[in-house]
């Protein structure tokens, strides 16, 4: 289906990338946000409370991140498509909430605006540190979908694709943005309603009395929804539960759920992968990057290519699941894989983990606050290719 017209704010704009990113959640179809004001997140739900009243939708500033973490989760039961928005420290109030969402499969989308940390940490001042947190932060084992915007555009484009995504799988998708991109201001053009492809939600077709709330096939593993009020038995908890969704606290139910929730989103890992891939084919280093730190790489990339090097760049527009199939072909051929991160060395682990000693990996961290110089980068890259 198209997006609803009343959302999409058609033609194009000079706006940054918090405000493209509520636009994006608009055009996506989301009428409910729940928040808390944190730099450097507040502008888009600024620009929400200012725009939902004219496109028929609420906006609530609740009284902590804790409380904004889970109405969002009673509105989506309510038939809402929804959205929270925060940065580090809020982030981490949410975590227990961000296990509820995927143990009761409730779709719902997280904007992450990173800011340095740890605690109150630098406010407005752009890091990447919250991206292990988002994969490991709540207890449990479970899968979450993580996108990663490097332009005011792609913070237009990509909240669309999340909203998409925690429909279509029905678990916690994070637009894991940065304080950089969040207040750049670009050229954001904006399609007509009728070019927006919006994935609905999976609303079931049984009577009440024929659906089993969590029930799925082995071909689907992402059960159909309804929404509270209409005839259904709805019973939605984080304890361990059975296709009725109904307490189930024993091993064998347990065994079946967990599995099952970590399945749907690792058996279509192939499908999720999205990266941009430049000059990777020939080369003798890549350099893997995401959200603004894939900005500042390409001017080192470039740099590196004219002093006659043979240098790749693949930039993930989707982190979360993590490109495994992508690093397994192209360690095959190249001397050494270079990753800057605005962290001390985050998503490199996991690299480090699937290379497994096959291949050099470079980690060229940095602690936030600013970006990386690109000499920095350049440097790490002239050295990998020794």
């Amino acid at each position: 289906m198209h997006a609803d017209p009343k959302g999409v704010l058609t033609g194009v704009h000079f706006i940054d990338g918090d405000h493209a990113a509520c636009e994006g959640a608009l055009a996506a179809g989301c009428r409910f946000v729940a928040g808390y004001p944190i730099t450097p997140s507040t502008e888009i739900v600024e620009r929400f409370a200012a725009r939902i009243p004219k496109v028929g939708g609420v906006f609530i500033q609740m009284e902590d991140e804790l409380a904004a973490s889970i109405a969002i989760q009673g509105a989506v039961w309510g038939g809402k498509k929804v959205m929270n928005v925060t940065s580090g420290p809020g982030l981490s109030l949410m975590m227990e909430h961000l296990g509820y969402a995927a143990m009761t499969e409730t779709p719902c989308v997280w904007v992450d605006v990173q800011r340095g940390g740890p605690s109150t940490g630098l406010p407005t001042l752009p890091a990447q540190q919250d991206m292990m947190q988002i994969k490991w932060g709540s207890h449990g084992d479970y899968e979450i979908i993580a996108l990663s915007p490097n332009s005011p555009q792609e913070c237009f484009d990509l909240m669309v694709k999340a909203f998409n995504l925690t429909e279509q799988y029905r678990c916690p998708v994070f637009l894991m943005m940065d304080e950089v991109v969040g207040h750049m201001t670009e050229r954001v053009e904006i399609p007509a309603a009728d070019q927006i492809e919006i994935v609905e939600r999976k609303w079931t077709k049984k009577k009440p009395g024929e659906l089993k709330l969590y029930g799925t096939t082995a071909e689907d593993l992402v059960p159909e929804m309804v929404k509270a009020g209409e005839g259904y038995r709805i019973h939605v908890t984080g304890l361990t539960h059975d296709e009725k969704g109904y307490p189930a606290m024993n091993v064998p139910n347990q065994a079946k759920l967990v599995t099952r929730l970590l399945d749907k989103i690792r058996k279509n890992a192939e499908k999720l992968v999205d990266v941009e891939l430049n000059g990777c084919e020939d080369a003798d280093v890549i350099v893997l990057s995401y959200g603004i730190t894939s900005r500042v790489a390409t001017a080192a990339i470039d740099a590196a290519r004219a002093k006659g090097l043979k240098v790749g760049h693949m930039r993930m527009r989707i982190c979360w699941p993590f490109p495994a199939s992508l690093v397994a072909k192209f360690q095959k051929q190249v001397k050494a894989f270079v990753f800057p991160e605005l962290n001390m060395g985050q998503m490199v682990r996991e690299l480090e983990r699937l290379v497994a000693g096959a291949t050099k990996v470079v980690s060229v961290p940095h602690p936030g606050g600013t970006v990386h110089e690109p000499e920095a980068i350049l440097e790490k890259i002239m050295e990998a290719a020794r």
